[in-house]
């Protein structure tokens, strides 16, 4: 009777640890549930907060419109390893400031919110961060 108490014992922990694990697998989602990869833009303000965090990090981008009024457009960018892939630090967040003069092109949110994912992002200073292939392979 004995074993059976610890081994039923074991068997209710690894389950509430593959509950509790369960979580952040279900949370990460790909690029397609959440964005439309057939729909790009491209929107031009200053940088009003970035975010490196993973699994993604974050880009908030004020855009004014052409009624003078600000829109916060916020970008999902890769992990990590993809931003230094592109060229960007952890260290100086790619030299990326608010009030940084930006140009960010991305895939649209399929909700039509002011979200997207980013694929590039064009600096005043003439720096391009590429984050995607285009069509061209480049």
């Amino acid at each position: 009777m004995h074993f059976k108490i610890n081994n039923a014992a074991a068997c209710s922990a690894l389950f509430i640890l593959a509950l509790i694990s369960a979580g952040p697998v279900y949370a990460h989602h790909s690029v397609q549930a959440q964005f439309d990869i057939h729909k790009t833009f491209t929107v031009s303000g200053t940088v009003a907060k970035v975010e490196w965090i993973n699994p993604h990090s974050y880009l908030t981008v004020n855009v004014t419109d052409p009624d003078g009024k600000v829109q916060k457009w916020a970008f999902e960018l890769g992990g990590p390893g993809a931003l230094r892939r592109a060229g960007m630090s952890r260290e100086d967040r790619g030299g990326l400031k608010p009030g940084d003069e930006v140009t960010a092109s991305g895939l649209a949110a399929k909700d039509g919110s002011t979200t997207g994912f980013l694929q590039e992002l064009k600096l005043a200073d003439g720096r391009v961060f590429k984050f995607a292939a285009d069509p061209n392979g480049n």
